[in-house]
């Protein structure tokens, strides 16, 4: 309904411009994209209300006088004919729109446009066509394989670049590989004690490749109960890995190789995929030769101990290290080679980094280091922050072995689905169970951990997810197979659908209007989560579409009425296969796969 609503704004803007002319008011003209479009509370007040308190200083009088006298020039408008009735409520001015014009533009803009409907405006021109977006995500530490917080954070980082891609943004998505560090040298230093003499591998053992890695971690852990010599144990490989010592160099490639191969089949298996992969161990060295520059021109200071430091002052701040003593690197001189890296290899306009809450403050030193530093386009980063994700039974932790590995989540949601199509009798009519549960595992998941706001913390519950009715991923699976069973009982009667300015005149039952203005809405959602970077305002339109579907469904047969009314049949058929479309486009946006029978 979003070229509607655009007309209804233009209709207003000009009312408004001719009560300023006529009152004899100085100032720019009001331009439509001032005004606001919202719904009505009551449907029997409009489909479209434009508040107009904004406009009480301008014309001097009392909004409510503004809304009647503007109603009134808006009636007299040449489009009004094809928009809708105009009517003054209060402060605001409704629109009763021409709801036969609605159906027919809307279902003929889904129908045309297909595949890409919400892609672009009215116009055929993508809304952020000018954005030039770098979206950095996941950013996995190769001592352990994904978990349940990097599923979050794949989610997003994926859901979001495919909505800013939908919007007209050209998007490169770009994965930092924390391949380096400490932490690595953990994992390495386990394999070492424990499993080196034995000549272990992920294959000797049977274990998937990043899995083994991530056990070698919780092994230091405990190791390091032990002996308290175990992390000066891990710092002094690091030092060796920084000197280039060979045989440190050599487990360090093989255990690396070992994490990368098994992540990169969990990015496989969600449907996540990078245009470029950045390894810490080849950016590290850019940011100390760019720390070492500043300290030079006096950006930086040297501590007594020979660390280098950023006063953050001028943030509120205290100070940063930035170099240890021993000169080398942390996760914020990594941070600084790569952003520098990213933009001469992409010249984005802006650069999304997808992270946890807990590291904002890194952020805040990030960007202010890059600016201080000169680099003019630090002003055009952004952190899209987003809250905890844990498991009713409470926090996890990496280093203990608590943390719920991403697989063997996927696994369990897998084999839940398995069972409910076992137990629905479904096993034949869905053609390939396994294949089918996985599907339904990745739409439960996605949908649970995009549904919620991005700065807010969460719990996942995985039998919740699973549900098939309710605010769940597969409920709105079941209702995009039920759309398809539909249609291929239309295609076995010889049913088609009709075209949309035969179906405007025909669907005139207060359910299928419910249901054509969300399918109308669907583009102006797809700008707005692509704008505040927020794929739970797709996930929320997605659940309103599958509702009012439902109830459309049950309260407006179509196939069944095929013989004793076949031009309302095949007016309902379109609706129907315009709902398919925009369901299937929206649910692609949120990672969530389309079932044509479930």
């Amino acid at each position: 309904m979003a070229d509607l609503k655009e007309q209804c704004l233009l209709v207003v803007a000009d009312a408004l411009n001719k009560l300023k002319t006529e009152a004899g008011f100085d100032g720019p003209d009001v331009a439509p994209g001032s005004l606001t479009a919202e719904t009505p509370p009551n449907p029997e007040m409009g489909d479209v209300g434009i508040p107009l308190f904004q406009f009480a200083k301008l014309f001097r009088m009392a909004p409510p006088i503004i809304a009647q006298k503007t109603a009134a020039y808006a009636c007299a408008h040449p489009s009004a004919a094809v928009t809708g009735c105009f009517t003054a409520a209060g402060p605001y001015v409704n629109v009763k729109l021409n709801k036969s014009a609605a159906v027919s533009a809307i279902l003929g803009r889904v129908a045309a446009q297909n595949a890409s409907y919400g892609s672009c405006n009215t116009d055929g021109v993508a809304p952020l066509a000018d954005r030039r977006v770098m979206v950095e995500f996941s950013s996995p530490n190769t001592n352990k394989p994904l978990h349940l917080g990097h599923l979050r954070n794949d989610a997003l980082g994926e859901s979001v670049s495919r909505i800013l891609k939908a919007a007209g943004a050209e998007v490169y998505k770009v994965n930092i590989i924390n391949n380096r560090g400490v932490h690595i040298c953990k994992s390495m230093l386990a394999y070492k004690k424990f499993h080196e003499a034995a000549g272990d591998t992920p294959e000797k053992l049977g274990v998937k490749s990043d899995r083994f890695v991530g056990d070698c971690y919780v092994e230091f852990d405990k190791y390091s109960k032990t002996d308290a010599a175990a992390e000066s144990q891990a710092q002094e490989l690091l030092v060796k890995w920084e000197q280039g010592d060979e045989s440190v160099r050599a487990l360090w490639k093989r255990m690396n190789d070992w994490a990368i191969r098994g992540i990169t089949q969990t990015y496989k298996r969600t449907g996540v995929s990078f245009d470029k992969l950045y390894y810490e161990s080849d950016t590290y060295l850019k940011g100390k030769e760019e720390i070492l520059k500043g300290l030079a021109d006096g950006i930086f200071y040297r501590e007594e101990d020979g660390s280098v430091w950023v006063d953050l002052a001028e943030i509120g701040l205290d100070k940063k290290v930035l170099l240890r003593k021993d000169g080398t690197a942390l996760y914020m001189t990594q941070d600084i080679g790569t952003a520098i890296y990213r933009h001469g290899d992409w010249a984005f306009n802006q650069l999304v980094y997808v992270v946890g809450s807990e590291q904002q403050y890194h952020f805040k030193v990030l960007f202010y280091v890059l600016k201080k530093l000169g680099y003019e386009w630090a002003s055009r980063l952004y952190h899209l922050s987003y809250g905890m994700v844990n498991l009713p039974e409470g926090k996890m932790k990496s280093r203990e072995g608590t943390v719920v590995d991403a697989d063997d989540l996927i696994n369990t949601l897998r084999d839940g689905a398995l069972e409910e199509i076992a137990a629905k009798g479904r096993e034949e009519a869905v053609g390939d169970p396994a294949a089918v549960a996985e599907k339904i595992a990745l739409g439960a998941l996605h949908y649970y951990l995009l549904q919620t706001t991005p700065t807010k913390d969460m719990l996942f519950n995985p039998k919740e997810s699973l549900a098939f009715n309710g605010n769940t991923g597969p409920y709105l699976q079941y209702m995009g197979a039920r759309i398809c069973s539909i249609l291929r009982k239309a295609a076995d009667t010889g049913l088609q659908a009709a075209s949309p300015a035969q179906a405007a005149a025909l669907l005139t039952h207060e359910t299928e209007w419910e249901l054509v203005k969300l399918l109308g809405d669907y583009p102006s959602v797809v700008v707005k989560a692509a704008e505040n970077l927020d794929p739970s305002q797709l996930t929320g339109f997605l659940y309103d579409v599958a509702k009012a579907f439902g109830k459309f469904y049950h309260e407006c047969p179509a196939v069944g009425i095929a013989s004793e009314n076949p031009a309302l049949a095949s007016a309902r058929l379109a609706l129907i296969a315009g709902t398919r479309t925009v369901l299937e486009n929206a649910m692609q946006l949120v990672l969530i796969p389309f079932l044509e029978a479930m």
